[in-house]
């Protein structure tokens, strides 16, 4: 069953007529079409998508299962058009819809009911096709490789920042359009913020380096995590990494669709908490990755609905101890019905550096 026949379906059992879709994201995973501006619009027997002058011969060409309708004046004719196709209700995307936009529609639509997907589109977008498997196995490859090409550069003296623009600068030339977001590249103490951009701070001997980055490629995200200890290792370092990866690993392996985000969270969780760092883990095992580098399903303490097979997760346990530091190991996988298809390769023993 094809994208467009899955929304309908959806549509259907929801009792909407039409899906009006302006997210990027949403747009390009239903039509194709990469334009700056537009709006699909899906009913039960006709799919088009409203674009202007600009983009009229793109669209044509990156949508053509899609009926083009030229529209160079949205805020005025865009209503006209929605008006035109015989419909009752409109699904429109709250997570995006500004509230202008909204009420400019609603004042103008005649006897359309505008409500909400309800985050259907997205619940779609979960379920993983083999192309787009291959495009973040891709991403992921790469990244593999950058990754393996900036730590021989990580010694005592150099920059977070200069660490995080070698890795930038590395996938650029190996042919990815950007990253799927900032890179994080966190040393000493900073190593316990989890999301602590990289900075001017030099690393020094005895740091624990974790390094969170992922690329695009073909639109599509890769994430991963590693972190590294540079020079002399103390015990306590040792066991928080020992920790982490443990609970990593116990995790991977139990991890099958089926679950909740909620039953695949607390199999790390447990195990940070049995070694007593249950306190310095504050957020969830996960989350997913596709178009976005943060998208359904939820793999965390809020993931009630079970994980389908073949949706494309991160296993992301940490510890992060303020005045210490702190330590994130970080894969990319594949839900399966038996397990998971990890597409993270590289090495996660730990590294003195």
């Amino acid at each position: 069953m094809n994208r467009i026949e899955r929304l309908r379906d959806g549509l259907q059992e929801k009792g909407i007529d039409a899906a009006l879709i302006f997210e990027p994201h949403n747009m390009y995973y239903m039509t194709g079409f990469t334009g700056g501006e537009g709006c699909a619009v899906i009913t039960d027997n006709r799919a088009y998508l409203v674009t202007d002058f600009r983009y009229i011969e793109q669209a044509e060409n990156e949508s053509p299962d899609f009926e083009v309708v030229r529209v160079d004046n949205q805020a005025n004719e865009l209503s006209g058009f929605i008006n035109s196709l015989s419909i009752k209700t409109a699904g429109f995307e709250e997570g995006f819809v500004s509230y202008s936009l909204y009420t400019d529609l609603k004042s103008k639509l005649e006897g359309i009911e505008l409500v909400p997907l309800n985050g259907l589109i997205e619940d779609i977008r979960q379920v993983k096709d083999e192309e787009e498997i291959e495009r973040i196995s891709r991403a992921q490859s790469l990244a593999e490789e950058a990754l393996n090409h900036v730590k021989g550069l990580i010694k005592p003296g150099i920059t977070e920042k200069e660490v995080a623009i070698e890795l930038e600068m590395y996938i650029k030339k190996k042919g990815s359009s950007s990253l799927s977001f900032e890179t994080i590249v966190a040393s000493g103490v900073r190593s316990s913020l989890p999301h602590g951009r990289a900075s001017d701070k030099v690393i020094e001997d005895g740091d624990f380096v974790t390094i969170d980055f992922g690329i695009m490629w073909d639109r599509y995200c890769s994430d991963m995590t590693r972190t590294y200890i540079v020079g002399k290792v103390s015990d306590k370092q040792k066991e928080i990494y020992n920790v982490v990866l443990e609970a990593q690993m116990t995790a991977l392996e139990g991890m099958k669709a089926g679950m909740t985000g909620v039953e695949a969270d607390k199999l790390a969780r447990d195990v940070i908490e049995k070694y007593g760092y249950g306190e310095y883990f504050g957020h969830g095992l996960g989350h997913g990755v596709g178009l976005q580098v943060h998208e359904l399903p939820q793999v965390n303490k809020r993931g009630v609905k079970p994980l389908l097979e073949n949706s494309v997760v991160t296993c992301e346990p940490g510890i992060y101890v303020p005045g210490l530091g702190g330590v994130r190991i970080e894969d990319l996988l594949v839900v399966k019905n038996n397990g998971i298809l990890n597409l993270t390769h590289i090495d996660k023993k730990l590294e003195i550096l």
